[in-house]
């Protein structure tokens, strides 16, 4: 829609770059083109708008298949308005000076004409096909039934309008029919789902049997390993015992010989010693000998001399008692008794021993 403001009397048009603007004034063309920007009076001017950008028209109608079946079409039209001098001049495209809004409805009357055009050659194609082709391959067929329907129409081309592309979006049967046309695809479909699920059930099992069987493979690989381990630690075990066993043997042997050359070296010191002290003996022995024969010399010779001397006292002693009468032997006789005999403080002389003595003392003296 043209932009128009007013200005003392006078309008002024500004149009868009996608709309072609044509003046009249006085019945002469004044302006003409797209994006125009101009003043004009009112009562004078005779305006016309022609969008010049292409324009999207969708469409949807009814058709029946070759075995009377409805189906509804879905399809956009992509157009133009190529020459904008002949539309104005087959359409009113004519616009309120004072508000810039068109006067009629061209657009509508140009979405008309190309839906019911669409419509013809769509309702053509589909007449000819059964239901199911056509919800296979209609789409195509009613595309390029339709493009090539408008590419021949004289119509178009005369009022100016040039279609840019046809598309055809879905062909759709009514609800009734689809359910019942979907029925077998849902059914294979489940079909397949069933089969799917029991292949991946299958497949599951066979995996989990797998996993099992690995699993138990795993578990018997574990055992071997563990008999392999175990047998390997014994093997270790006893190969360590037998080191240690060497290495005591060994140790004990080096024990026992450092023990034997301990006890050599102890034994040569203790002979060593035991010949020091034997010597040692034998010394002191020698010396005491020496010294006991000394002394038993002395003592031998201080017995002799003293023997000596004592026999010549004795025999001194013969010698003068030898010459001394009987009387005054027995008067030393008891002096020395008297001399020899413990102290008495008292002598008991009973009658008995005092006879007896007498007696004795009497025979003595007759003898």
């Amino acid at each position: 829609m043209a932009d128009i403001t007013r200005r003392f009397g006078w309008r002024h048009l500004r149009g868009a770059p996608t709309a072609h603007i044509r003046h009249h004034r006085s019945g002469e063309l004044a302006h003409d083109g797209p994006g125009l920007s101009f003043w004009f009076r009112s009562l004078t001017a005779a305006l016309s708008e022609v969008p010049v950008d292409d324009r999207e028209l969708a469409m949807t109608f009814h058709a029946r298949t070759a075995d009377f079946q409805d189906v509804a079409v879905q399809a956009t039209v992509t157009y133009r308005v190529s020459d904008p001098a002949l539309a104005a001049a087959r359409l009113d495209f004519s616009i309120d000076p004072d508000t810039g809004v068109w006067r009629g409805t061209p657009l509508e009357q140009l979405g008309t004409l190309l839906t019911e055009t669409a419509q013809q050659h769509a309702l053509d194609v589909l007449a000819r096909t059964p239901l199911a082709a056509a919800l296979v391959d209609g789409v195509t067929s009613v595309r390029e039934r339709v493009a090539a329907g408008f590419a021949a129409e004289p119509r178009l081309p005369a009022t100016g309008i040039e279609i840019v592309a046809v598309r055809v979006v879905a062909l759709r049967p009514e609800p009734e029919v689809e359910r019942a046309l979907r029925t077998p695809a849902r059914e294979q479909i489940q079909q397949e789902a069933d089969r799917a699920t029991y292949e991946r059930r299958a497949v599951a099992v066979e995996r989990e049997r797998t996993i099992a069987e690995n699993e138990l493979a795993s578990q018997i690989e574990l055992a071997r390993r563990e008999e392999q381990l175990v047998e390997q630690r014994g093997t270790n075990t006893r190969r360590e015992a037998e080191e240690h066993a060497s290495a005591d043997k060994v140790r004990a042997a080096a024990e026992a010989t450092r023990a034997v050359t301990l006890a050599d070296a102890e034994a040569r010191r203790t002979e060593r010693l035991a010949t020091a002290e034997a010597a040692r003996t034998v010394t002191l022995a020698d010396a005491e000998a020496a010294r006991t024969v000394r002394l038993a010399r002395a003592e031998a010779e201080a017995a002799r001399e003293v023997g000596e001397a004592r026999a010549q006292a004795q025999a001194a002693w013969l010698r003068v008692h030898a010459d001394v009468d009987v009387a005054t032997l027995k008067a030393l006789t008891g002096t020395r008794l008297a001399e020899n005999l413990p102290h008495i403080d008292s002598v008991t002389i009973s009658p008995d021993v005092l006879t007896g003595l007498l007696a004795r003392l009497g025979g003595g003296d007759r003898e």
